[in-house]
């Protein structure tokens, strides 16, 4: 009787959630900076890319850090310090319910192109489920070699800046990795986007779902139609 009670602990223990791979992610947000990119201008003080804690995509109320610092589901982890002058802060985030770990650093604005380069890096890298990239579309103010490499292992992909399956599709393809979130408007890349995506994602729901939770959130966060946000992203099933 002990031997078989012992049997289904064991059992159930290999069964549950805890005992799944931690799914890790990496996050390059590029910081908005109205000096170095080719934006339309915002106010100065969200718009200077040498300073994150008031940053459009880092420290204001839809940017990466205070959105995530917000989240209920979230919780910020001891993180890694940076002395790298590009990388201004680093921030380690983990959600228990989702099995994930996510860590996100806020690049100087001024080197947008080399935060591209790095967030490339890691799609090939091997070390990450998935790698996002979030800030102004680089790729439309000048061309970008890609890396050489096709990914090591399996990864999936966000890109979450104006237009980028048109810019970044072929690219990500060609680096052998799954594009799950890309854009086909112009649009305004606040992390609620990688917030709600996360959750059907780490399910191991498709990318038509993941697809409907990020036009759900830009569709609360911009006060616009459902059917006007699911036009934001790409339909990555076709």
């Amino acid at each position: 009787m002990r031997r078989g009670w012992f049997i289904a602990v064991l059992f159930c223990a290999l069964l549950s959630p805890a005992s799944a791979a931690v799914k890790k992610v990496k996050v390059f947000v590029a910081l908005c900076d109205n000096a170095s990119q080719g934006i339309a201008p915002v106010p100065a003080k969200i718009g200077d890319g040498n300073q994150p804690a008031q940053n459009l995509y880092w420290g204001c109320s839809d940017g990466l850090a205070s959105y995530f610092k917000a989240s209920k589901s979230w919780k910020l982890q001891p993180s890694p310090a940076t002395d790298d002058g590009t990388i201004l802060e680093r921030l380690f985030f983990t959600n228990a319910a989702l099995d994930c770990e996510l860590t996100a650093e806020a690049w100087r604005g001024s080197e947008i192109a080399a935060c591209l380069q790095a967030f490339e890096k890691a799609l090939v890298a091997g070390e990450y489920q998935l790698v996002v990239f979030i800030g102004h579309n680089v790729l439309m103010d000048k061309a970008i070699d890609p890396p050489a490499p096709a990914a090591a292992k399996s990864c999936d992909a966000i890109v979450l800046c104006c237009k980028s399956d048109a810019y970044f599709r072929d690219r990500l393809t060609a680096l052998k990795v799954r594009p799950i979130l890309l854009t086909q408007q112009l649009m305004y890349p606040g992390a609620f986007l990688l917030h709600d995506s996360l959750v059907p994602w780490s399910q191991g729901k498709g990318l038509t779902e993941i697809r409907q939770a990020a036009a759900q959130a830009y569709a609360r966060n911009q006060k616009i139609s459902a059917n006007a946000a699911l036009g934001i992203f790409k339909d990555l099933t076709k």
